[in-house]
């Protein structure tokens, strides 16, 4: 039976870059996590194998580290422009350049009395500490004339200790859930969020600020919510966003329900009052959804955790 190639691509995956920019005995760091895929006029390669129009993965690796060099990292977001740019204009062969970057926070260790610690009145110049809370990511594709870039986090672990509920659903003969009105809601917060900024000719958003300001809406709106359901709370975060950053047309959020069942205590003669729980790693509910501006189409990929 005849067959054609499809869709395809190549890239280097995972090339991991730290920049450290010396301002003085200040130092800076970003600390970024890079993956490059490339598609365009790749027919011959897959039907023959020349590999006239491949450019090897090994120099995708080394223009990350060389335009780390020339041209610094502002942004994780600006860091993909300039790589996707580059090899879309630099190969003919390549028609569509693709970068997914994640990005790992450094913050100083404060010092005080020549003793280390995270907070104190004295910041140390050139010590950090991984802050562990989320990683940022960011997705940029270029075809030679338009621009999409898709921003977020992933591993963002939040918990409201009240003022969540969850009733009125549907039940049946397999049903042995307990209604609950006062419960714990914790989740693991996989955000992406799409701008609106598609051209060369339209004003570039401030990356970093939209980051800072996407991701305190989120959390905002996760605090503020009270909560009759996850998806309720999923729906309210993805609209503060929107509501709040003109730059960003959609927003696609997956939300795992970390359970907290209060535990039995009755057994050792004591009551819970909804003060000891067991968490559960799993199974656990998963949320998903896609919150969008009015008229506007989706196009965040549903796996965007993978982005």
């Amino acid at each position: 039976m005849p067959t054609i190639l499809g869709q395809n691509q190549y890239g280097k995956a995972e090339t991991r870059v730290v920049k450290i920019t010396r301002d003085g005995a200040t130092h800076h760091i970003k600390d970024l996590n890079v993956s490059v895929a490339l598609s365009g006029a790749m027919d011959e390669v897959h039907y023959s194998g020349s590999n006239t129009n491949v450019l090897p993965t090994d120099t995708m690796k080394n223009t990350v580290f060389a335009f780390a060099k020339e041209y610094g990292i502002e942004s994780a977001e600006q860091f993909g422009i300039l790589l996707a740019r580059h090899f879309v204009t630099s190969q003919e062969p390549i028609q569509r350049a693709r970068v997914c970057i994640e990005e790992y926070a450094w913050e100083r260790i404060e010092t005080s009395d020549n003793t280390f610690r995270l907070t104190g009145s004295h910041e140390a110049e050139h010590s950090f500490v991984r802050t562990g809370q989320e990683a940022r990511t960011s997705q940029i594709t270029f075809d030679g004339e338009h621009w999409e870039v898709i921003s977020g986090l992933k591993d963002l672990t939040v918990m409201n200790s009240t003022n969540s509920e969850f009733w009125g659903y549907t039940k049946d003969k397999y049903t042995t859930l307990h209604e609950a009105y006062d419960r714990i809601l914790a989740t693991m917060v996989q955000a992406a969020w799409r701008f609106n900024w598609t051209s060369d000719a339209l004003p570039m958003p401030d990356w970093e600020r939209s980051y800072t300001e996407a991701k305190k809406h989120l959390l905002q709106a996760f605090a503020e919510t009270y909560s009759l359901s996850l998806q309720q709370t999923l729906y309210q975060m993805g609209s503060r966003v929107i509501d709040n950053r003109s730059e960003i047309d959609e927003v696609r959020l997956s939300l795992p329900n970390k359970h907290h069942f209060l535990v039995d205590l009755e057994p050792f003669g004591l009551e819970n009052d909804n003060e000891v729980y067991f968490a559960a790693d799993r199974p656990y509910g998963l949320i998903e959804g896609t919150i969008l501006r009015e008229g506007v189409e989706a196009r965040i990929p549903v796996d965007h955790t993978n982005l």
